[in-house]
């Protein structure tokens, strides 16, 4: 639970109600002068929804240039930015021809696998060659008629069919992945958003219960409103209250008929993206066999990312893989490619293969990419016959930890948990977004700054995404400008904690 200073809360407030009493001045004064003007769209209906539009234009434009800052270069520990300017008060923003090399603390490129690597890039040029950049097709495209006549040939014969959306290293990538995160099966689409807004409504439909954490992403929340199904959300990674509300839900059934539920899910996840929190998973585990719901893990953050291989949240805290019914993860991470898994029983994944929309009619994942997600868990795991895995994961967690425990004696507040590689610096005040990221770039150092609505109103923050490319050279220059940066936008909320040498000239004093 964040616990916001009072004074910074007042002033966040206080920041907000300038910028909207303003902003509707300016609106209303634009309103006078557009009145005889002639418009094309008279009598349509706003296309766009007036708070969200009022947003736009009077908040998000005003420090544009802090987002989506292209690069021309590799996400690896250092990028190239490609610098930008506007003429119109930063409505429009162009490029030019110029970029500055900047120390990278945005991407989620935590083991290093988004650039050049020794054993992955040559096996991916080779699966180019062979395969080309896309399927061009669904993972069960043949035409749709002679593709139902193929699978139900293949299901009464018993014999394999890989249609042209599948081809080899695509049944080799989900037998690596079951075998990797430790379940009998997994199915594999070509993207990670997907895979949870795509998968949910299939496994529970009207009648059922989804229980979710209240920090969940928006994928899932996505997910969770297409299916149909009541959904009941507790408080972040507590499952006290989440026990609390499976009593009251159980008891209760379904609304108006309270007969039973068909089936209760409960979604978390292993890292959140926004926290840096891990999941109090053993807790919640437990409280869901006792009530007998369905566990259905998120590792998008986490897998790869933690444990001693790098297999996630279960690894990490002793978790029995057979007892998280649905284990959902994402190659965008950890593995430096695209796309997103569900692994479990045989049963489940035969069932999503044959009513899942992501793998009836998305195009697969494109042959490339899946490579390099198979050789990235070879290096994990050691087979590519070098140590280079487990020295990745010794280092994004020493680095992580280094950094984190840095970043609080100077000051800031930081949440999440040790060994999460996802560090928010909390920022609150509106006008400190775009100050903070401004005085990172100029010193070279990109950063990632989240305000409303991706977050609550008051809880901006930057977003520190550390790597194992990271060198402790690249963290300790991060850490000098970081500190720089929160003196000048008074983001350090708490006291620095006094240096050794310091207390140790102190202690000297009074003997």
């Amino acid at each position: 639970m964040i616990t916001i200073p009072y004074l910074t809360a007042v002033s966040t407030y206080f920041s907000y109600g300038l910028l909207f009493a303003f902003g509707q001045l300016r609106d209303y004064s634009r309103l006078i002068f557009d009145w005889c003007s002639t418009n094309n769209l008279h009598g349509y209906a706003p296309i766009c929804l007036a708070h969200e539009d009022f947003y736009i234009r009077r908040l998000y434009h005003r420090i544009q240039d802090c987002f989506n800052r292209p690069i021309s270069s590799a996400p690896d520990s250092w990028v190239d930015v490609i610098e930008r300017y506007s003429n119109d008060n930063n409505k429009t923003l162009k490029r030019t021809t110029k970029s500055t090399r900047c120390l990278n603390l945005g991407s989620y490129n935590y083991l290093g696998f988004g650039s050049f690597d020794e054993y992955c890039t040559p096996r991916v040029i080779e699966s180019l060659k062979k395969f080309s950049a896309s399927t061009c097709s669904s993972r069960v495209d043949a035409g749709q008629d002679r593709t139902i006549s193929l699978l139900c040939f293949c299901i009464l014969t018993s014999v394999s069919f890989l249609p042209p959306g599948t081809t080899s290293v695509h049944a080799e990538l989900e037998e690596c992945v079951a075998k990797y995160v430790g379940k009998p099966a997994a199915i594999v689409t070509g993207m990670g958003f997907a895979t949870n807004s795509a998968i949910i409504p299939v496994l529970i439909g009207k009648g059922g219960l989804i229980i979710s954490d209240s920090l969940n992403h928006t994928s899932i929340v996505n997910g969770a409103r297409g299916s149909g199904a009541t959904i009941r959300v507790f408080q972040h990674n507590t499952p006290a209250h989440l026990e609390r509300v499976l009593k009251e839900q159980i008891a209760e059934g379904q609304p108006r008929t309270h007969r039973p539920w068909k089936k209760i899910i409960v979604v978390v996840e292993g890292i959140y993206s926004m926290e840096g929190e891990i999941c109090q998973l053993p807790e919640i585990v437990s409280v869901c066999k006792k009530y007998k719901a369905y566990v259905y893990l998120d590792e998008a953050h986490s897998i790869g990312a933690i444990g001693k291989t790098g297999r996630g949240v279960c690894e990490l805290l002793g978790v029995d893989t057979a007892d998280v019914d649905i284990m959902m993860g994402t190659f965008t991470k950890s593995f430096g490619s695209c796309g997103g898994y569900i692994a479990g029983s045989k049963e489940l994944i035969q069932y999503l293969k044959y009513h899942c929309p992501a793998h009836l009619y998305a195009t697969s994942i494109s042959t490339p990419s899946a490579q390099q997600i198979i050789s990235a868990i070879k290096v994990i795991l050691g087979e590519d016959g070098s140590n280079r895995g487990a020295q990745k994961l010794a280092r994004i967690r020493e680095n992580s930890n280094f950094f984190r425990a840095e970043l609080q004696k100077m000051g800031f507040e930081v949440l999440g948990d040790n060994d999460s590689p996802v560090m928010p610096i909390m920022l609150y005040n509106p006008a400190k977004i775009p100050a903070f990221s401004r005085e990172c770039l100029r010193e070279n150092v990109a950063v990632v700054v989240v305000g409303f609505p991706a977050t609550p109103l008051l809880l901006a923050r930057a977003r520190i995404c550390i790597s194992a490319s990271h060198s402790r050279e690249d963290l300790i220059k991060a850490l000098k400008v970081i500190s720089k940066a929160g003196d000048l936008t008074g983001i350090k909320y708490f006291p620095a904690a006094p240096k050794k040498q310091e207390e140790e000239k102190d202690r000297i004093k009074l003997d």
